[in-house]
């Protein structure tokens, strides 16, 4: 039977979408899903792809929306008008975005997208995980997008090469993994980053730290102390990283390293460099440690390292211990002293045979504050601890935490309670932040003053 007789013989016609607009998961929008499929492959035979260069993106999506429709009429396709504006839009989404994750992309609540191969997409939205109705035609379809995404930014995957990250142009981040490494189809994760840069008001707003710690963390970064910024997967460093950046004077030439580039400075002198993998067959690599070497020779007022994971952790202490002050990078780590150690263990990684003592001590010159995020089990971020680095006792690297989150309990909705404070210790850098014209109120290290959240 045709495709066109088997529509117009189906006299008790399923829904084509599900309630929240999304195309319906159940197979019986199997019969859309070939409609579309059809119409785009018929799209692909009569369109110009040279013509299209040279037209704009609107001018293109309207373009493409007549010649839908055109098919549409030609095919003798029976849909509603919801249904047909709806093909209308999804093969505008397969031409100029990213198919059926368009849907997604465009959701401002959506901070996370997870591909579980073809059949399962979901979302994190306000820090909890949700299933979609969401799904690819086939595995086809998914690599399809896929490669569209790797491609832009000049990076590849196949099974030669099955793992990539890679960037979408607003700076979200993508990582992909392929069979055989993923058995049961091509999976995808995305990390959106929001349309609207967050600012510290932002935060304080969403009770993710105080306006006390917000004066303070702009006096850091106004008076060019090196900050690390440590925490969990997705518990929000880059963010915080963005947002410090915001108080950097726009007179100051900034470096930015990257493996995949996602930082979203608005100064207006930035460099932005990000590392290469290797092609395949295994040469040209540019690894962030090449970068931050040669970042040292394009005279940076400030270093910034999106993620410190392995031997660039001894060239970016140098730099931090030789001028380059204000510097900031981006650590995994569940607390300040961890990121210590993981700092050291990196030192060891570039294969210099250190003493423990004299890596750590390195440690300690270079690194002036320890900012620690954390993502709660309700799915907030927090700014849990802001500690000071104030020297070496011995073999050991002695800190001092200014402020502090303490939880207190979880409510009865799954909300975390607790309260923000400081510890009533003075910190040794309020005199740096003195010289540079920041002063900072004794009122602000106060222990007695509390901030619940919560509750």
């Amino acid at each position: 039977m045709s495709l066109r007789s088997r529509l117009q013989f189906n006299e008790s016609p399923t829904p084509l979408f599900g309630s929240a607009g999304f195309p319906a998961r159940s197979t019986d929008n199997r019969a859309y899903r070939e409609i579309n499929a059809r119409i785009h492959h018929l799209l692909l035979d009569r369109i110009d792809l040279q013509a299209m260069e040279t037209l704009s993106e609107d001018q293109l999506r309207e373009q493409l929306r007549g010649m839908v429709e055109e098919l549409l009429q030609e095919e003798n396709v029976v849909l509603n008008d919801g249904e047909r504006r709806n093909m209308v839009r999804d093969i505008q989404f397969e031409m100029l975005g990213l198919g059926p994750l368009e849907l997604l992309m465009a959701d401002p609540d959506v901070s996370d997208i997870l591909v579980n191969t073809w059949k399962q997409v979901y979302v994190e939205k306000r820090g909890r995980l949700e299933l979609t109705d969401i799904r690819f035609n086939d595995d086809a379809h998914l690599m399809k997008i896929i490669e569209k995404i790797v491609s832009r930014v000049g990076r590849r995957v196949d099974e030669s090469s099955p793992m990539v990250d890679a960037r979408l142009k607003d700076g979200s981040r993508v990582n992909v993994i392929l069979p055989p490494l993923a058995i049961d189809g091509a999976i995808m994760s995305i990390r959106r980053f929001s349309v609207q840069p967050l600012t510290i008001d932002n935060f304080i707003e969403f009770q993710s730290l105080t306006g006390a710690m917000a004066e303070v963390l702009k006096g850091l970064a106004h008076s060019k102390i090196n900050m690390l910024i440590s925490g969990g997967t997705g518990s929000g460093k880059t963010t915080v990283l963005n947002i410090l950046s915001g108080f950097i004077s726009p007179s100051e030439r900034i470096v930015t390293i990257e493996d995949a580039a996602e930082l979203q400075l608005q100064q207006p002198h930035v460099v932005r460099l990000e590392s290469r993998p290797a092609n395949i067959e295994g040469k040209g690599e540019i690894t962030q440690r090449a970068l931050v070497r040669n970042a040292l020779r394009m005279r940076p007022d400030r270093i910034i390292l999106g993620e410190v994971r392995g031997a660039e952790a001894v060239d970016m202490l140098q730099a931090m211990n030789s001028g380059h002050e204000g510097s900031l990078a981006t650590i995994h780590a569940n607390t300040p002293r961890d990121a210590l150690t993981r700092l050291e263990n990196m030192i060891g990684m570039a294969g210099m045979n250190l003493p423990p003592k004299v890596a750590r001590h390195q440690i300690s010159s270079a690194i002036s504050v320890i900012i620690q995020i954390a993502r709660l089990s309700d799915g907030k971020r927090k700014m849990v601890s802001i500690q000071e680095i104030t020297g070496m006792e011995g073999e050991v690297v002695t800190m001092q935490e200014i402020f502090t989150f303490r939880q207190t309990g979880v409510g009865t909705d799954g909300r975390v309670a607790g309260y923000f404070c400081a510890t009533g210790v003075r910190p040794k850098f309020a005199e740096r932040l003195h010289t540079h014209g920041v002063e900072l109120p004794e009122s602000l290290f106060d222990p007695a003053r509390r901030y619940e959240v919560g509750a």
